[in-house]
């Protein structure tokens, strides 16, 4: 199964005949990297209106950049170059807010340097280079987007359908016990899914070590106890997960993916929406046992 390690939106750009002038193309798209079945790296390009993949690069370590286009005005051009061909391929960053195109760009250009490695994020509102935000919408140059073609605030990349159960299973307890807050602004998930919030909740419920087990690593201890729950929540991949899927639902690309745990689209747009319809499902189906358990 392809594994998507990076994803945020970009439109593609493509040069003017014959001139170094490249000119950019509204349709809404999103780049992806995927580890795919092959074994190997695949830069992609993903139509936001119809869902195809217009594009599928396979990409060997080394053999490419991704760089900006220093002559571009507008100066949100970029273009994926190859040392072993002249192709180029032009692209142009769709989402209203700048000031992490650079975190974008360094994530794809060490996922082409090494597929193996684990994207770097930055903490909330840190940026070392300490860019500000680029214009909500601008009319660009020929080199550059239109106006309109502006989009909501972007994430990291796509975690996986067991990911996204396990922390549906944990965060929907969380919600029907009551211990979750409503969500705050710019709320994070790596502040609501710790090992300190965790731990009291498998003290508190430990069927949920039962529960959870089919989404763990297959090599963990068995039967399922409390105490394995706690060690792998306070693992680093455990971690590195949970901010996989932060940055995920901050590129607001996960919506169909959300579906497939029977929440609504709009859940799949940002972290608080995501806690928030979590909270609401759990609800309903707890409502939905009261109600059978008084009428058995």
């Amino acid at each position: 199964m392809a594994e998507t390690r990076l994803a945020f939106k970009a439109g593609r750009a493509f040069r003017r005949g014959n001139t170094n002038f490249v000119d950019p193309d509204p349709t809404k798209g999103a780049i992806l990297l995927q580890s795919g079945e092959d074994g190997l790296l695949h830069f992609i390009w993903k139509n936001r209106t119809t869902n195809y993949f217009d594009e599928d690069l396979i990409l060997f370590p080394g053999d490419a950049t991704f760089a900006k286009v220093e002559q571009s005005a507008w100066g949100r051009t970029y273009v994926l170059k190859f040392s072993s061909s002249n192709q180029r391929h032009f692209f142009w960053m769709q989402d209203a807010n700048s000031s992490r195109d650079e975190e974008f760009v360094g994530n794809v250009n060490r996922l082409l340097a090494d597929p193996s490695i684990v994207p770097i994020w930055y903490s909330e509102g840190y940026n070392p280079n300490t860019q500000s935000a680029g214009p909500s919408t601008s009319a660009g140059p020929p080199s550059g987007p239109a106006a309109g073609s502006s989009q909501a605030p972007t994430g990291g990349y796509q975690a996986t359908p067991e990911e996204l159960a396990r922390i549906r299973s944990l965060v929907s307890t969380l919600g029907a016990g009551g211990s979750v807050a409503q969500p705050a602004p710019e709320l994070s998930l790596t502040d609501v899914l710790t090992p300190a919030n965790l731990r009291p909740l498998f003290t508190a419920r430990p069927e949920l070590a039962q529960a959870l087990f089919p989404h763990l690593p297959p090599d963990l201890p068995s039967p399922p106890t409390v105490e394995t729950l706690e060690r792998v929540v306070s693992s680093p991949q455990f971690r590195a997960a949970v901010r996989n899927l932060d940055m995920a639902l901050r590129t607001g690309l996960l919506g169909g993916l959300v579906r497939t745990l029977g929440l609504p689209e709009e859940a799949g747009t940002g972290v608080e929406p995501f806690l928030r319809a979590l909270q609401d499902q759990a609800r309903r189906e707890d409502g939905d046992g009261g109600d059978r358990m008084d009428t058995d």
